[in-house]
């Protein structure tokens, strides 16, 4: 008679799969939490400080949570002169930029990618060199060239020399790259000039591009600070940042309630944007190779 083996107690207890994460998990999550609240703190902060009256922000030891909230610090903004007219100059700027790189640099992109031209590679070497340039070494020869067009204190010459960029350039040349030769050649078989090819095929299947392009874009435009700063020599082509910058400030010194309810008002577009286009952005980050 042969002995029947039992499958409870400490032995099979023993077999079970454990269910412990292990240490080197545990400390990347660690990690990852510190980084969280590391970056998030400035911006809890703002938000925070945007409803606290100025005692409480100038105050030390100063507290996270206001004591006695208000928005008198948004009132304050919002009954400043011509804010309406500020915010309209970004949002107008930022548009405008966004909209001018997502065709310039689609179209570059395409031709780079997908388009055999004599000084291709030739051309696209002065592209990824321009990306290495630092832009503060273009910024006076930009402005003199802007002003000899006449082009000062206005609003084309807030915009003109930002409608197209090698960073945008870079980023869709990658994209509309990884985009199968194949579609590209059935539909000159079939008789589609580029401009065709270019608008009915590939822009379509570049969607994830395009969006991080847009926000990128937007996000350097918006808060665009030295260039409206030169360019705009009278305060109705000023942007939020300049005004924020010149009116926050008095002979008493800095309202820092003021200077906390702009950077919110500043901040929340883009914060709205990223969480329309999050998944797009995603996306198009991990397809262009953008680390």
């Amino acid at each position: 008679m042969t002995a029947t083996t039992t499958t409870t107690g400490p032995a099979f207890a023993d077999r079970r799969p454990s269910r412990r994460v292990p240490t080197a998990r545990l400390v990347l999550y660690g990690a990852l939490v510190l980084g969280l609240l590391a970056t998030l703190a400035p911006f809890a902060w703002m938000f925070l400080g945007s409803v606290k009256p100025t005692g409480e922000i100038v105050a030390h030891p100063s507290a996270w949570l206001p004591r006695s909230p208000t928005f008198v610090n948004f009132e304050q903004l919002l009954s400043k002169q011509n804010f309406g007219l500020y915010f309209l100059n970004s949002t107008m700027v930022a548009v405008a930029c966004v909209l001018g790189n997502l065709l310039f640099c689609s179209m570059a992109g395409y031709a780079f990618a997908k388009i055999e031209f004599a000084g291709k590679r030739l051309l696209f070497g002065l592209v990824l060199t321009m990306l290495i340039i630092p832009g503060v070494t273009t910024f006076v020869p930009l402005f003199v060239l802007v002003s000899n067009m006449g082009l000062g204190n206005s609003y084309l010459g807030l915009i003109l020399p930002f409608l197209v960029t090698p960073f945008g350039v870079f980023i869709m040349r990658q994209f509309i790259r990884d985009i199968p030769d194949a579609l590209v050649e059935a539909a000159r078989l079939d008789g589609a000039g580029e401009s065709r090819i270019f608008l009915r095929v590939i822009l379509p299947l570049t969607r994830p591009a395009l969006a991080t392009l847009a926000i990128l874009t937007f996000l350097a435009q918006w808060n665009n600070f030295l260039w409206p700063l030169v360019i705009a020599q009278t305060e109705d082509h000023y942007t939020l940042p300049v005004a924020l910058a010149l009116f926050s400030t008095g002979a008493n010194g800095t309202n820092y309630g003021l200077l906390l309810a702009g950077a919110v008002t500043v901040v929340t577009p883009i914060i709205l944007l990223f969480l329309a286009l999050q998944r797009h952005f995603i996306q198009g980050i991990a397809n262009t190779g953008i680390k």
